[in-house]
């Protein structure tokens, strides 16, 4: 009797905590005045603990009582939001969404327009508030597959609104934000994100210039009954970058024929940062000279903490969506994605530090890009061929066309498969190399390298590093295609004959290489793809030295062997003699 009347006690505790909540949940959906004016959580503290015992039980008849009273205060919160910004709110909405979430099934509750509402009506008024920040990159951790699953479209609409709140917040936001990170690579969404991305800090001066016109944070209010002022904020820098109503007050003059200036471009690019949601591939502000000068004039001479929060968080951004798009993405996304990383690795944010470190990234990337996928190069060769031809005017295009240079010799301009684009491609690097042999120019160069010009120095450097790349690649792509060596050996010798306005560094390589093509084994085997010709007789295959017995070349060799002619060695002195 005992132990019956205290399984019975205990049920009905269970009841009547049950009909507790259940009562003060329906009478703050009843009392409209008592739900706005006092906080939010009591009711809080109801709606955890039904959707616990929803939980515990597993009844759809519990869950059925619930959900009324639950959708309708959802309702009613997000309509008063507006009136009412208070970071509870935003805790009470989370914790109904999970309801939603978790027992919608049961009650056929389509949970899209819910969540669709949280981020247009809530988060976007409330994602500077830090409790709702967190909560809400936490809810969607936590509920990461579900909405993968059954919402797939979802987080890459509202990427632009999650990255104000990462922008925003403190730095206890990145991990959990990069946990997430490649949940907002959808379809519609990957190529947007990455400049997205890559305009972080951008996106940071934006905000705080919405701050600097409210007086208070932009979509965050911590003074109840007050309207963000965000929407009127965001309209009245739109109406500057395309009306240009505030130029005057910087300063700023119109462009030439009503082109627009710099801070027009700057002003649009913080108007397209600062949108809520995923409108496609906004306009390419970074084509414009002015942008890096005015973004610098916007920032001022000293970094705030946020935007040095921003700086030091993007490449970690940038390697995890780079390391995704490895993964996962398809081709054509991707063949999509490496002509606009080109033209990105010289339009970054002014600040050193972080463009060293980002290119160093989009140049991993491209080159790892390459790697796995060679058909690249020859899908890409327009764009590829326009870098590598273009004027070097900045340290990052030559980084750009050097580390091109390289992957289209090492890939062979896309393979065996892939003559024409290979012909194309060597046919660029052919002139990019005779006119860099241009008589005048290196003319010119050696009377101010004899005045000891530093610049001029630094000129024939970086000339001489990019001549070697070229010369490479030329006999890389001729080792792969044979059908391009007669001009490969012209080329070359007229590199090699050119010592006396050539550094060192660059005719010697052209004369090695060459020797080299006089033997095709050997240069098959030292200028070939690592996997090696697998009909070529005597292609020495590199990738299988752990399992066979193969001599490495003694290169110093190939450099004391001085005099004409250039390579008089033979196979015993270049490739070891075979342990017995």
């Amino acid at each position: 009797m005992t132990e019956g009347g205290d399984g019975g006690g205990g049920a009905g505790g269970d009841e009547r905590d049950w009909a507790i909540w259940l009562r003060l949940l329906s009478h703050s959906v009843r009392d409209t005045a008592v739900s706005a004016s006092t906080d939010d959580t009591a009711v809080l503290q109801a709606v955890r603990k039904l959707h616990e015992l929803c939980k515990i039980e597993g009844s759809g008849d519990l869950v059925a009582r619930v959900y009324p009273s639950l959708t309708k205060l959802f309702q009613r919160c997000c309509a008063s939001v507006v009136s009412s910004q208070r970071s509870s709110t935003g805790l009470l909405l989370l914790t109904i969404l999970q309801f939603f979430l978790d027992f919608g099934e049961f009650v056929l509750h389509d949970g899209d327009p819910s969540l669709r509402t949280f981020f247009r009506s809530f988060l976007s008024r409330q994602y500077a508030d830090p409790t709702v920040a967190a909560a809400t990159i936490d809810f969607l951790n936590q509920n990461k597959t579900k909405l993968l699953l059954a919402h797939a479209t979802l987080l890459p609409q509202y990427f632009p609104l999650l990255l104000k709140v990462v922008a925003w917040g403190s730095n206890s936001l990145d991990k959990p934000f990069l946990e997430l990170l490649p949940a907002l690579m959808g379809p519609s969404s990957f190529l947007p994100l990455f400049p997205a991305l890559l305009d972080l800090p951008a996106l940071v001066l934006a905000l705080e210039k919405l701050e600097s016109r409210s007086g208070s944070a932009p979509g965050a209010s911590t003074v109840p009954n007050k309207k963000s002022p965000a929407p009127e904020a965001l309209l009245a820098l739109m109406d500057e970058a395309y009306t240009g109503s505030a130029i005057a007050d910087v300063g700023a003059e119109p462009g030439d024929n009503g082109q627009p200036s710099a801070r027009d471009e700057a002003d649009a690019l913080c108007s397209e940062l600062l949108r809520d949601e995923n409108e496609g591939l906004a306009e390419r502000h970074w084509s414009y000279p002015g942008m890096a000068a005015a973004l610098q004039s916007l920032m001022g001479s000293v970094q705030s903490q946020r935007l040095q929060h921003a700086l030091s968080l993007t490449p970690s951004l940038l390697s995890v969506y780079f390391a995704v798009a490895l993964r996962d993405v398809n081709d054509s996304l991707m063949s999509a994605l490496l002509p606009f990383v080109f033209a990105r690795v010289d339009a970054m944010f002014p600040d050193p530090k972080f463009s060293l470190e980002c290119r160093k990234i989009l140049l991993e990337f491209v080159l790892a890009a390459f790697h796995q996928s060679p058909h690249f190069i020859a899908v890409l060769k327009k764009p590829i061929m326009d870098r590598i031809g273009q004027p070097y005017t900045s340290t990052a295009k030559t980084e750009l066309a050097l580390q091109l240079c390289w992957a289209v010799g090492e890939h062979g301009g896309g393979g065996f498969a892939h003559k024409a684009a290979a012909r194309e491609l060597f046919e660029t690097l052919e002139l990019l190399l005779y006119e860099n042999l241009s008589s005048r120019r290196m003319t010119t160069m050696k009377a101010d390298l004899e005045q000891k010009d530093e610049g001029a120095l630094i000129a024939v450097a970086s000339q001489s590093r990019l001549l070697c790349f070229v010369v490479t690649a030329i006999a890389k792509l001729a080792t792969c295609h044979r059908e391009l060596s007669p001009r490969a050996r012209v080329c070359l010798a007229k590199v090699a004959r050119s010592h006396q306005v050539l550094d060192k560094s660059v005719w010697r390589r052209a004369r090695d290489y060459l020797g080299l093509m006089h033997e095709p084994a050997i240069c098959s085997s030292v200028l070939g793809p690592s996997t090696g010709y697998l009909n070529r007789p005597g292609s020495v295959q590199w990738s299988q030295g752990g399992t066979k017995a193969v001599a490495s070349i003694p290169f110093y060799l190939l450099g004391g062997n001085e005099g004409a002619p250039f390579h008089n060695f033979s196979l015993s002195d270049v490739l070891g003699k075979t342990p017995t």
